[in-house]
């Protein structure tokens, strides 16, 4: 009791920002006010948080044209501070997956209790780069003591776009005896050491599909350690253009990479191949839209992903299972949060980017 009643005053480190742009220097550590649960939210002393791609993307801009024009302008905080000076510098959410402990209940809330180990996704808001951060209970998984709370911050964003894009072509999870070879299908995942990537191998796999993967020559070996029965250099000529070493055409692509067309796919899919696009632009939208009009049959879907809290509930099992496992790439303190923000922006790591909030300094 007496944590929960010291986490509703006072102050906390966070890292923020407060323009677009900038990069990791464009960050500013801050000590800002401890935000109070309002009803049906949990506040969250942080343990862990994952860097994702749309992290730097929100700070780079990309939704600039559907958020307000002033800053702050997704901050958990910015209602609770009435001084001015203060509130100039409550700066946008970073960090959107979220690993701790319960430490308070807002009104409504309960099913979970002070103490509770959880995993949490919380967007738009953000605020996993802080000492604290709150998060809607209905978006809150309890964690398993069998995974680590860097692991489990690995979960909501990265590991739930792999679910779904799986999903999305009809593969299931549901059945723990999968693996009906006659409905075994061939799918490809570019970017295979990303984020995303090295879960949508997993996964694949998992539900008992041969996989191709795409990556760097030197994560070769490390997809092919994740599950692929398939790899491919992309900086090579067959790599650049998606051909499987064996000769066969993908009844399904997870495109976790960025920059291919759709001139690339079209000869590599199968007929009533899907290539599911997890970052995409105008391009793919409008691609997407001219085949549902002329009824072709392969296809490209583009995917925008809100995760789920049964999702969450289930990729948490598998990693406690010890089916799914989560690669870290690199951890960080928050007192350094600025370098494993670029380390994500380089778009060199292998797995996952982790900021921990009791990390050595």
């Amino acid at each position: 009791a007496s944590t929960a009643m010291a986490a509703t005053s006072g102050t906390m480190r966070a890292v923020q920002y407060d323009r677009y742009g900038g990069g990791a220097q464009g960050l500013k550590h801050v000590e800002v006010p401890i935000p109070s649960p309002k009803k049906g939210e949990v506040l969250i002393r942080m343990e862990a948080t994952s860097i994702n791609q749309v992290d730097w993307k929100f700070q780079k801009g990309v939704a600039r044209p559907v958020m307000p024009r002033k800053f702050p302008f997704i901050s958990v905080f910015s209602d609770r501070v009435r001084d001015s000076s203060v509130t100039c510098m409550l700066l946008a959410g970073t960090g959107y997956d979220l690993a701790g402990e319960v430490v308070q209940l807002g009104s409504g809330v309960s099913n979970f209790k002070p103490g509770d180990k959880i995993i949490a996704f919380n967007f738009p808001n953000g605020g996993g780069l802080a000492e604290y951060a709150v998060a809607s209970a209905s978006l809150t998984v309890p964690r398993p003591p069998e995974v680590s709370a860097a692991e489990g911050a690995c979960l909501p964003i990265a590991a739930v776009t792999a679910l779904r894009a799986l999903e999305t072509v009809g593969i299931s999870f549901d059945d723990p005896a999968r693996g009906d070879t006659a409905a075994r299908k061939n799918v490809l995942v570019t970017a295979a050491s990303s984020g995303v990537g090295h879960f949508a191998v997993q996964l694949a796999r998992l539900a008992g599909h041969s996989v191709t993967a795409t990556c760097g020559a030197r994560n070769l070996g490390f997809a092919r350690g994740l599950g692929a029965d398939e790899v491919l250099d992309y900086k090579t000529p067959e790599g650049a253009k998606l051909r499987s070493p064996s000769g066969r055409r993908y009844d399904v692509v997870v495109h976790c990479a960025t920059g291919v067309a759709w001139s690339v796919f079209r000869p590599v899919l199968a007929p009533g191949g899907t290539v599911v696009d997890l970052t995409p632009g105008f391009v793919a939208f409008a691609t997407s839209l001219l085949q549902k009009a002329t009824f072709s049959k392969k296809r490209l879907v583009p995917l925008i992903v809100s995760p789920k809290k049964e999702d969450i509930a289930l990729l948490a099992g598998m990693v406690e299972q010890g089916r799914l496992k989560t690669v870290i790439d690199s951890r960080y303190p928050l007192s350094r949060a600025q370098e494993g923000w670029a380390r994500s922006m380089e778009g060199h790591a292998t797995g996952k980017v982790v900021v921990e909030m009791g990390g050595a300094e």
